[in-house]
């Protein structure tokens, strides 16, 4: 007798926005692992090479695509959809991961610097889904990653980003609802302190000083992974969550949860 547990994802096929790089990467990773293919998009101007995740998913034994999209343009998220109904021939999962992190204090702050960062990280998630839920296969599985800033805490000098990534929960429950008759389950991850390109970026997140810093105070002991943050994902997506929808699980290693001191 096999011992080996089923998820439900062997087979599957998924959308992931932002998967160039960071958690959308890891996250391609850990469904080729689990046996599903993915489609990821990237961004032209984005310095990180799509290629790289196409190679780490086909040496982990399944089949990656790479297409150009930005998910500012609702043709371009369409254009995902499509591309993995024409590769594959179906769409069982959309993980929205692209996201841009700028820093800005308020009264610097421009009107196309806020509705940029918004129509990114909380608008594009939006696009994400409504492209992959016109071609997704009923019972199918959505997710967006949200932040604790915005999502837990508010983060001085960032406050676009932390209100997109507040929206992003109030969106995924409200879709989680609307959806629900399908069997579309939609759900939102929180990452904390998640070490990856994005937080790495000394001008505009912690640096890698600050992640240091930061992991003492986490009761962890360490800043997290991509890997585990896409872990998370991929649990959140598979049959064993099967039953739950509507929710925002915060991945930080008990940072939200411990005393001041």
């Amino acid at each position: 007798m096999s011992t080996q547990r089923d998820d439900g994802l062997a087979g599957k096929v998924a959308l992931i926005s932002g998967g160039a790089s960071g958690i959308g990467q890891a996250l391609a990773v850990a469904y080729a692992r689990a046996g599903a293919h993915s489609v990821v998009n990237y961004f032209p101007g984005d310095p990180h090479d799509s290629q790289e995740t196409v190679r780490a998913v086909e040496a982990a034994g399944r089949r990656c695509i790479a297409v150009a999209a930005d998910v500012r343009r609702t043709e371009d998220c369409d254009t995902l959809a499509e591309a993995a109904m024409a590769e594959f021939g179906r769409l069982d999962i959309a993980v929205a991961a692209a996201g841009i992190l700028r820093r800005s204090l308020l009264g610097e702050m421009t009107d196309e610097a806020w509705e940029d960062m918004l129509d990114v990280d909380l608008t594009g998630v939006m696009r994400v889904f409504r492209s992959a839920a016109a071609k997704m296969t009923d019972g199918g599985a959505m997710v967006a990653t949200s932040s604790i800033a915005g999502g837990v805490y508010g983060w001085e000098e960032h406050a676009h980003y932390a209100a997109a990534k507040s929206g992003v929960l109030g969106l995924c429950r409200s879709l989680a609802v609307e959806l629900a008759p399908r069997g579309i389950r939609v759900n939102a991850v929180i990452p904390g302190l998640i070490r990856s390109p994005q937080s790495e970026d000394e001008k505009n997140s912690l640096g890698d000083e600050g992640l240091k810093a930061a992991g003492k105070i986490i009761p962890a002991g360490r800043v997290g992974t991509v890997d585990e943050a896409a872990r998370t994902i991929r649990f959140l997506t598979s049959d064993d969550s099967a039953y739950v929808t509507g929710q925002e699980l915060i991945v930080d290693g008990g940072l939200t949860i411990r005393w001041p001191s």
